[in-house]
């Protein structure tokens, strides 16, 4: 997830070059606070382990799925730290989607001369994190550079996740009704059913214990599809205004709308919708006449399939925030 400064301080003079290309007036980039990325991502891999070490205890024991199991292990890993072993796979796999998706928005705003910050990662006790984001410190003055940093992002972790999803669905296992069990109930992307189908066929998904690996690919398409909601400043926000600038706010309204009704399946769509109403329907203006052209188009394309692909109505219930 990128976002993007909306003070008019942060729009310097700029003028349009005859490729049609914006250039921006120089200007000194702003000092990395690298220790607090550094903690925050430390903070991050420790809550993650955490967690994944609760899900391979409970995996290996065909226990179901409890992530307020991991609430009460804190102190008893504190005292045998060795036993956090058990959550590496989990929260490293995890922070390799998380790397790959903010570090595909930081190389592309370096590529167009965008003045971005390192991912900043943050914690939870429940999940591992909430999730990461960089701070776009600078103006972007065409499309162009916009949708690279957009797309880039979603892209870059499919790139991830797609591999881990197969890999840990292949060391998943099969116990009937296993996912109906826990305190816990999460949806199956389109992307987990198809690959399901393939690798356990004649299987329901319900009977399928996720490996954590597959739970870390799992948050990893949760994270994707909030992120490619075509609104606001979201990397789908992005990716829309580089096609349809004038038409980006009402897009943005509409589907924020059509969000709250689906929060009687999951209050998360609810607060999302709220929150996404209230502060994230504008885009700072671009004034930028050039054309994305082909190619662009068709990543559009693909970042729409990986939308749909990684999008479930109801990710997680009986609970579930």
């Amino acid at each position: 997830m990128s976002s993007q400064d909306f003070s008019p301080a942060s729009y310097p003079f700029y003028a349009e070059d005859g490729s049609g290309e914006a250039g921006a007036v120089p200007e000194a980039p702003a000092r990395q606070r690298y220790w607090l990325h550094a903690l925050l991502f430390v903070l991050t891999l420790a809550t993650s382990t955490v967690v994944g070490a609760a899900m391979q205890h409970d995996f290996e024991a065909n226990l179901p799925l409890d992530i307020e199991h991991s609430l009460s292990l804190y102190s008893w890993f504190w005292r045998h730290p060795a036993g956090l072993l058990l959550g590496l796979p989990f929260s490293l796999t995890l922070a390799a989607i998380l790397l790959a998706h903010e570090f595909g928005h930081y190389f592309a705003a370096a590529y167009h001369g965008v003045d971005a910050s390192l991912p900043y990662f943050l914690p939870s006790p429940f999940m591992g994190t909430f999730g990461a984001f960089i701070h776009v410190r600078s103006p972007i003055y065409s499309k162009r550079a916009l949708f690279d940093i957009g797309v880039s992002g979603p892209l870059a972790g499919f790139v991830f996740l797609l591999p881990a999803l197969s890999v840990g669905l292949a060391f998943s296992k099969v116990i009937p009704g296993i996912e109906h069990q826990g305190s816990l109930h999460f949806g199956v992307p389109g992307l987990e059913w198809l690959l399901e189908r393939l690798i356990f066929p004649g299987v329901a998904s319900i009977d399928i214990y996720l490996h954590p690996v597959a739970r870390a690919a799992w948050v990893g398409m949760f994270a994707t599809a909030l992120n490619l909601l075509p609104i606001g400043q979201l990397d789908g926000g992005h990716i829309l205004y580089s096609f349809f600038p004038k038409r980006h706010r009402t897009i943005s309204t509409v589907l924020c709308v059509l969000l709250l009704p689906m929060g009687r399946y999951w209050l998360g769509w609810l607060i999302w919708a709220l929150v996404l109403l209230w502060l994230g329907r504008r885009h700072p203006a671009i004034y930028d006449s050039t054309h994305l052209g082909a190619g662009r188009r068709k990543l559009a394309w693909i970042a729409l399939a990986i939308f749909i692909l990684c999008f479930t109505f109801v990710p997680i219930s009986d609970g579930g925030l």
